[in-house]
């Protein structure tokens, strides 16, 4: 009798070759132009955007000294490439692919079954409102345990090994924080139902836009919108290697900063421009992506 290899293992192999290759597919299609929507073109909106936010570096920096291609410019340029588009062709689409259609064969396809929000009825601004805030908060918990939890803190600490910040240390990041993240990014689509699709691009860029300018070396005021908006003045404390005694981290916010105001984790105790950065050991800490991909893995 023919033995048959378990339908679990088969069935995430088949995910995994068929997504990567769709993914693939998909990539090329947006490094050739060859995209059907010009809006889900990720490639070139993440090339143009960090274009012109390390041009504003150029013409206005906020610290004056601090070389155009400052330290760890390279990796953190690699970091980016690598967490937006190599890792989900080799893994993270696939796994996203696989974990979506289990989590649809659970409730048994109909995703309205477990909505909170149907936003079908809002008009568009509305609609992309909603879906911002929920997704920000939701970031912000994620984020808020990435530091609180020690075991998630060993991979988040890649984050945080910028010693100068720009807006490409914006995607230094370990890739499992993907792991850690998406799940409740998907969660959140699930329990928000009726919003226009467009509304998940229009919401991506904002937020990598603002992700870039929050770790830009651009000397931004935003006025009494620094109580909404996440902003460089701010999230310079987040990455400050001596933080508040009794702390685990403040100013979590992503692309918003009033979550810290209403839970009291923001802190901005005077102008942070040539503050330390990184974290206590952070001189033995690994300089290369292969090393600091491996190391939380590692235990040590």
């Amino acid at each position: 009798m023919t033995s048959i290899p378990p339908r679990s293992k088969l069935s995430f192999l088949d995910h995994i070759l068929k997504v990567s290759t769709e993914y693939g597919s998909y990539l090329w299609k947006d490094i050739t132009f060859q995209s059907e929507l010009w809006y889900q073109n990720y490639f070139w909106w993440l090339i143009l955007l960090s274009v012109v936010v390390w041009g504003l570096e150029i013409i206005f920096p906020w610290r004056k000294n601090q070389s155009v291609f400052r330290k760890d410019f390279w990796l953190d340029a690699f970091y980016m490439f690598f967490n937006f588009f190599i890792f989900k062709l080799i893994i993270f689409a696939a796994l996203a692919s696989f974990t979506s259609a289990s989590f649809t064969a659970i409730i048994g396809g109909d995703t309205q079954v477990i909505s909170l929000l149907n936003l079908r009825e809002l008009p568009y601004w509305a609609q992309v409102l909603v879906f911002f805030l929920a997704l920000d908060f939701i970031q912000w918990s994620v984020h808020n345990m990435l530091h609180r939890f020690n075991f998630l803190w060993r991979f988040h600490k890649v984050h945080h090994s910028v010693k100068e910040m720009g807006f490409a240390a914006h995607l230094r990041y370990h890739w499992m924080e993907n792991i850690f993240y998406e799940p409740f990014k998907y969660l959140t689509l699930l329990l928000i139902g009726g919003f226009e699709p467009s509304s998940v691009f229009v919401i991506y860029y904002i937020n990598i836009a603002i992700g870039h300018l929050n770790h830009a070396n651009i000397n931004l005021n935003y006025g009494p919108l620094k109580y909404i908006l996440n902003n460089p003045k701010m999230h310079i404390w987040h990455h400050a290697k001596e933080l508040p005694e009794g702390t685990h981290g403040v100013n979590f916010g992503i692309s918003l900063s009033v979550w810290d105001y209403i839970f009291k984790t923001a802190y901005i105790p005077k102008d942070g421009r040539d503050i330390e950065l990184g974290f206590a050991g952070d001189s033995n800490y690994p300089k290369s992506f292969i090393n600091q991909s491996t190391l939380p893995f590692t235990f040590k």
